[in-house]
Protein backbone atom coordinates (compact mmCIF):
# COMPACT_ATOMS: atom_id res chain seq x y z
CA UNK A 1 0.00 0.00 0.00
CA UNK A 2 0.86 3.45 -0.71
CA UNK A 3 -0.18 6.13 1.57
CA UNK A 4 -0.49 9.57 0.02
CA UNK A 5 0.05 13.17 1.42
CA UNK A 6 -2.03 15.38 0.37
CA UNK A 7 -1.77 18.54 -2.13
CA UNK A 8 -3.76 22.06 -0.88
CA UNK A 9 -4.76 24.19 -4.02
CA UNK A 10 -5.50 27.46 -3.54
CA UNK A 11 -7.92 28.95 -5.80
CA UNK A 12 -9.73 32.51 -6.55
CA UNK A 13 -13.28 30.68 -5.52
CA UNK A 14 -12.04 28.47 -3.24
CA UNK A 15 -13.37 28.18 0.57
CA UNK A 16 -11.96 28.22 4.45
CA UNK A 17 -12.96 24.49 5.29
CA UNK A 18 -10.69 22.34 3.79
CA UNK A 19 -7.86 24.45 5.50
CA UNK A 20 -8.04 22.32 8.52
CA UNK A 21 -7.13 19.21 6.52
CA UNK A 22 -4.03 20.59 5.15
CA UNK A 23 -0.92 21.59 7.17
CA UNK A 24 0.52 23.81 4.50
CA UNK A 25 -1.03 26.94 6.02
CA UNK A 26 -3.30 27.47 3.02
CA UNK A 27 -6.35 29.73 3.71
CA UNK A 28 -8.83 29.37 0.83
CA UNK A 29 -8.31 26.25 -0.54
CA UNK A 30 -10.55 24.76 -3.56
CA UNK A 31 -9.07 21.34 -4.23
CA UNK A 32 -7.48 19.26 -1.60
CA UNK A 33 -5.95 16.55 -3.61
CA UNK A 34 -5.66 13.33 -1.98
CA UNK A 35 -4.59 11.41 -5.34
CA UNK A 36 -2.90 13.67 -8.20
CA UNK A 37 -0.17 13.25 -10.58
CA UNK A 38 0.97 15.61 -13.40
CA UNK A 39 4.35 16.55 -14.56
CA UNK A 40 5.61 18.61 -11.81
CA UNK A 41 3.33 17.30 -9.30
CA UNK A 42 2.32 15.13 -7.75
CA UNK A 43 1.05 13.92 -3.75
CA UNK A 44 4.45 12.30 -1.91
CA UNK A 45 4.42 8.87 -0.23
CA UNK A 46 4.96 8.67 3.44
CA UNK A 47 5.31 4.89 4.41
CA UNK A 48 7.78 2.13 2.94
CA UNK A 49 10.39 1.47 1.16
CA UNK A 50 9.14 4.50 -1.32
CA UNK A 51 8.88 7.06 1.34
CA UNK A 52 9.58 10.37 0.48
CA UNK A 53 8.82 9.44 -3.57
CA UNK A 54 5.87 10.66 -5.05
CA UNK A 55 3.41 8.77 -7.04
CA UNK A 56 4.71 9.83 -10.43
CA UNK A 57 8.03 8.39 -9.26
CA UNK A 58 6.78 5.16 -8.61
CA UNK A 59 4.30 4.63 -10.53
CA UNK A 60 6.48 3.21 -14.16
CA UNK A 61 7.53 0.52 -11.89
CA UNK A 62 4.17 -1.15 -11.49
CA UNK A 63 1.70 0.11 -14.09
CA UNK A 64 1.76 -2.32 -16.65
CA UNK A 65 1.25 -5.22 -13.72
CA UNK A 66 -2.10 -3.47 -13.38
CA UNK A 67 -3.35 -2.93 -17.00
CA UNK A 68 -2.20 0.86 -17.22
CA UNK A 69 1.33 0.51 -19.53
CA UNK A 70 -0.21 2.44 -21.83
CA UNK A 71 -0.81 5.94 -19.62
CA UNK A 72 2.00 8.44 -19.15
CA UNK A 73 0.20 9.13 -15.79
CA UNK A 74 -2.22 8.01 -12.82
CA UNK A 75 -5.70 7.74 -14.45
CA UNK A 76 -7.39 9.31 -11.56
CA UNK A 77 -7.65 12.43 -9.61
CA UNK A 78 -9.43 12.41 -6.37
CA UNK A 79 -9.99 15.84 -4.20
CA UNK A 80 -12.07 17.13 -1.66
CA UNK A 81 -13.21 20.51 -3.37
CA UNK A 82 -14.84 23.51 -1.76
CA UNK A 83 -17.16 26.20 -3.53
CA UNK A 84 -16.15 29.44 -1.69
CA UNK A 85 -17.57 31.13 -4.70
CA UNK A 86 -19.57 29.84 -8.24
CA UNK A 87 -16.76 27.96 -10.13
CA UNK A 88 -16.04 29.42 -13.86
CA UNK A 89 -19.10 27.44 -16.04
CA UNK A 90 -17.14 25.59 -18.17
CA UNK A 91 -16.95 22.87 -20.60
CA UNK A 92 -14.71 19.17 -20.67
CA UNK A 93 -14.03 17.98 -23.98
CA UNK A 94 -14.96 14.61 -25.21
CA UNK A 95 -12.64 11.78 -26.32
CA UNK A 96 -12.69 13.06 -30.32
CA UNK A 97 -12.30 16.64 -29.57
CA UNK A 98 -9.45 15.86 -27.07
CA UNK A 99 -8.02 14.43 -29.69
CA UNK A 100 -9.06 17.33 -32.25
CA UNK A 101 -7.81 20.14 -30.31
CA UNK A 102 -5.38 18.50 -27.86
CA UNK A 103 -3.65 15.42 -29.21
CA UNK A 104 -5.03 13.41 -26.05
CA UNK A 105 -6.30 10.17 -26.38
CA UNK A 106 -9.07 10.88 -24.03
CA UNK A 107 -10.95 13.58 -22.52
CA UNK A 108 -12.85 14.14 -19.36
CA UNK A 109 -15.03 13.01 -17.11
CA UNK A 110 -16.08 13.91 -13.33
CA UNK A 111 -18.14 12.67 -10.50
CA UNK A 112 -19.68 14.79 -7.08
CA UNK A 113 -20.73 13.48 -4.35
CA UNK A 114 -22.54 16.16 -2.44
CA UNK A 115 -20.98 16.65 1.00
CA UNK A 116 -22.27 19.48 1.55
CA UNK A 117 -25.15 21.22 -0.72
CA UNK A 118 -24.72 24.50 -1.97
CA UNK A 119 -25.90 27.67 -0.22
CA UNK A 120 -28.99 27.64 -2.90
CA UNK A 121 -29.76 24.21 -3.42
CA UNK A 122 -28.10 24.49 -6.98
CA UNK A 123 -25.45 24.09 -9.32
CA UNK A 124 -24.90 25.13 -13.13
CA UNK A 125 -25.58 22.14 -15.53
CA UNK A 126 -26.48 21.50 -19.10
CA UNK A 127 -27.45 24.63 -21.76
CA UNK A 128 -30.87 26.67 -22.26
CA UNK A 129 -29.93 26.65 -26.01
CA UNK A 130 -32.20 25.25 -28.06
CA UNK A 131 -29.70 25.14 -31.40
CA UNK A 132 -26.33 26.49 -32.34
CA UNK A 133 -27.97 29.86 -33.60
CA UNK A 134 -29.37 30.41 -29.98
CA UNK A 135 -26.08 29.87 -28.40
CA UNK A 136 -24.32 31.90 -30.47
CA UNK A 137 -26.66 34.96 -30.04
CA UNK A 138 -26.14 34.88 -26.62
CA UNK A 139 -22.81 34.39 -26.45
CA UNK A 140 -22.44 37.51 -29.02
CA UNK A 141 -24.55 39.86 -26.34
CA UNK A 142 -22.46 38.46 -23.33
CA UNK A 143 -25.25 37.05 -21.71
CA UNK A 144 -23.36 34.07 -20.94
CA UNK A 145 -25.48 32.90 -17.51
CA UNK A 146 -28.20 32.79 -19.69
CA UNK A 147 -26.29 29.46 -21.55
CA UNK A 148 -26.32 27.71 -18.64
CA UNK A 149 -29.22 25.73 -17.14
CA UNK A 150 -29.59 24.48 -13.38
CA UNK A 151 -29.74 21.17 -11.67
CA UNK A 152 -31.52 21.07 -7.92
CA UNK A 153 -28.66 19.13 -5.89
CA UNK A 154 -29.24 18.21 -1.84
CA UNK A 155 -26.38 16.72 0.59
CA UNK A 156 -25.83 12.75 -0.62
CA UNK A 157 -26.31 13.50 -4.22
CA UNK A 158 -23.81 11.91 -6.45
CA UNK A 159 -23.58 13.28 -10.01
CA UNK A 160 -22.09 12.50 -12.92
CA UNK A 161 -20.46 15.16 -16.06
CA UNK A 162 -20.57 14.15 -19.22
CA UNK A 163 -17.82 15.26 -21.68
CA UNK A 164 -19.41 18.30 -23.50
CA UNK A 165 -21.59 19.16 -20.31
CA UNK A 166 -22.04 22.81 -19.47
CA UNK A 167 -21.64 22.98 -16.15
CA UNK A 168 -20.28 24.33 -12.65
CA UNK A 169 -20.77 23.70 -8.84
CA UNK A 170 -21.43 26.26 -6.92
CA UNK A 171 -20.84 28.61 -3.83
CA UNK A 172 -21.31 26.23 -0.47
CA UNK A 173 -20.73 22.92 -2.13
CA UNK A 174 -18.49 20.74 -0.62
CA UNK A 175 -18.20 16.92 -2.38
CA UNK A 176 -15.89 14.78 -3.03
CA UNK A 177 -14.47 14.41 -6.61
CA UNK A 178 -13.74 11.56 -8.56
CA UNK A 179 -11.99 12.74 -12.26
CA UNK A 180 -10.39 11.48 -14.95
CA UNK A 181 -6.88 12.43 -14.86
CA UNK A 182 -6.80 15.24 -17.64
CA UNK A 183 -6.41 18.98 -17.75
CA UNK A 184 -8.68 19.80 -19.92
CA UNK A 185 -11.31 22.64 -18.94
CA UNK A 186 -11.92 25.51 -21.18
CA UNK A 187 -13.59 28.09 -18.71
CA UNK A 188 -16.94 29.83 -20.73
CA UNK A 189 -17.62 32.21 -18.20
CA UNK A 190 -15.83 33.26 -14.62
CA UNK A 191 -17.80 35.88 -13.51
CA UNK A 192 -15.73 38.61 -14.42
CA UNK A 193 -13.37 37.79 -11.72
CA UNK A 194 -9.61 39.35 -11.96
CA UNK A 195 -6.55 37.30 -10.82
CA UNK A 196 -3.89 39.23 -8.44
CA UNK A 197 -2.22 40.94 -10.89
CA UNK A 198 -5.95 42.57 -11.46
CA UNK A 199 -6.30 41.12 -14.64
CA UNK A 200 -9.48 39.11 -16.54
CA UNK A 201 -9.08 34.85 -15.81
CA UNK A 202 -8.50 33.75 -18.60
CA UNK A 203 -11.01 32.18 -21.22
CA UNK A 204 -10.40 29.51 -23.68
CA UNK A 205 -14.70 30.73 -24.95
CA UNK A 206 -13.68 28.88 -28.92
CA UNK A 207 -12.52 25.56 -27.64
CA UNK A 208 -15.75 25.38 -25.12
CA UNK A 209 -17.81 25.73 -27.93
CA UNK A 210 -16.37 23.57 -29.97
CA UNK A 211 -16.53 20.75 -26.55
CA UNK A 212 -20.27 22.05 -25.88
CA UNK A 213 -23.49 19.57 -26.60
CA UNK A 214 -26.34 21.52 -26.29
CA UNK A 215 -28.36 18.33 -25.23
CA UNK A 216 -25.76 17.30 -22.77
CA UNK A 217 -27.00 17.49 -19.09
CA UNK A 218 -26.17 15.00 -15.63
CA UNK A 219 -28.87 13.58 -13.36
CA UNK A 220 -28.83 13.22 -9.87
CA UNK A 221 -28.26 9.51 -8.45
CA UNK A 222 -27.40 8.16 -4.95
CA UNK A 223 -25.47 4.98 -4.54
CA UNK A 224 -27.40 2.16 -4.74
CA UNK A 225 -27.66 -0.67 -1.81
CA UNK A 226 -24.89 -2.42 -3.29
CA UNK A 227 -22.79 1.06 -2.29
CA UNK A 228 -20.86 0.73 -6.15
CA UNK A 229 -21.76 3.34 -9.37
CA UNK A 230 -19.93 2.48 -12.44
CA UNK A 231 -19.17 5.07 -15.16
CA UNK A 232 -17.68 4.32 -18.33
CA UNK A 233 -14.04 4.82 -17.16
CA UNK A 234 -14.13 4.59 -13.18
CA UNK A 235 -16.05 2.97 -10.46
CA UNK A 236 -16.71 4.31 -7.11
CA UNK A 237 -17.88 2.48 -4.20
CA UNK A 238 -19.48 4.62 -0.59
CA UNK A 239 -17.93 3.08 2.84
CA UNK A 240 -20.05 3.74 6.05
CA UNK A 241 -19.71 3.07 9.30
CA UNK A 242 -17.09 0.28 8.89
CA UNK A 243 -14.55 -1.10 10.68
CA UNK A 244 -11.70 -1.51 8.28
CA UNK A 245 -11.64 -2.28 4.36
CA UNK A 246 -10.48 -4.60 2.22
CA UNK A 247 -9.56 -4.67 -1.62
CA UNK A 248 -11.71 -7.38 -2.72
CA UNK A 249 -11.13 -6.86 -6.79
CA UNK A 250 -8.55 -7.62 -8.90
CA UNK A 251 -6.70 -4.20 -9.87
CA UNK A 252 -5.19 -1.23 -7.57
CA UNK A 253 -8.22 0.77 -5.74
CA UNK A 254 -7.42 4.39 -4.54
CA UNK A 255 -9.73 4.41 -0.77
CA UNK A 256 -10.40 8.24 0.41
CA UNK A 257 -10.96 8.64 4.27
CA UNK A 258 -13.76 11.07 4.48
CA UNK A 259 -14.98 11.19 7.92
CA UNK A 260 -13.22 8.79 10.91
CA UNK A 261 -9.76 8.08 12.01
CA UNK A 262 -7.60 4.72 10.50
CA UNK A 263 -3.86 3.58 10.75
CA UNK A 264 -2.54 2.19 7.57
CA UNK A 265 1.57 0.53 7.80
CA UNK A 266 2.63 2.91 10.83
CA UNK A 267 0.89 6.21 9.11
CA UNK A 268 -2.03 8.13 10.58
CA UNK A 269 -5.03 8.38 7.75
CA UNK A 270 -6.62 11.43 8.43
CA UNK A 271 -9.64 12.53 6.68
CA UNK A 272 -9.12 13.91 3.52
CA UNK A 273 -6.26 11.19 2.55
CA UNK A 274 -5.74 8.49 0.38
CA UNK A 275 -4.08 5.23 0.44
CA UNK A 276 -3.32 3.28 -2.50
CA UNK A 277 -4.21 -0.27 -1.68
CA UNK A 278 -3.03 -3.70 -4.21
CA UNK A 279 -5.95 -6.40 -4.57
CA UNK A 280 -5.32 -8.47 -1.32
CA UNK A 281 -4.72 -5.43 1.17
CA UNK A 282 -6.68 -4.17 3.53
CA UNK A 283 -6.97 -1.21 6.25
CA UNK A 284 -7.30 -2.50 9.70
CA UNK A 285 -8.52 -1.09 12.83
CA UNK A 286 -10.38 1.62 11.76
CA UNK A 287 -13.22 3.77 12.47
CA UNK A 288 -14.78 4.64 9.10
CA UNK A 289 -17.72 6.97 9.53
CA UNK A 290 -17.76 7.46 5.75
CA UNK A 291 -15.22 6.86 2.91
CA UNK A 292 -14.99 5.99 -0.58
CA UNK A 293 -13.17 3.51 -3.07
CA UNK A 294 -12.01 4.03 -6.67
CA UNK A 295 -10.31 2.34 -9.35
CA UNK A 296 -9.83 2.73 -12.86
CA UNK A 297 -11.49 0.37 -15.91
CA UNK A 298 -8.99 -0.53 -17.95
CA UNK A 299 -11.87 -1.67 -20.09
CA UNK A 300 -13.07 1.42 -20.75
CA UNK A 301 -17.12 -0.65 -21.77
Amino acid sequence: MLVLETIPHETIWGGDRLAALSKAGTKKIGHLYSVYAREGCSNRILNGEHRGKTLNDVFPEWKADLGMAELSWFPLTLALTEAGGHLSIQVHPDDGTARLLEGRARGKRESWYFLTAPHEGWIYDGCTCADAGERDRLLAAGRYLELADRLPVEAGDYVFVEPGTLHAITVGSLVYEIEEGADLTYRLYDHDRRDERGEPRGLQVEKAVRALELSRRSSVGRYPPSGEIWEQTYVTRKVSNASGYRNTGKTLECFTLIDGTAECDGCALEPGMSVLLWPGEEICAAQIRLGFAAWYRGDGL
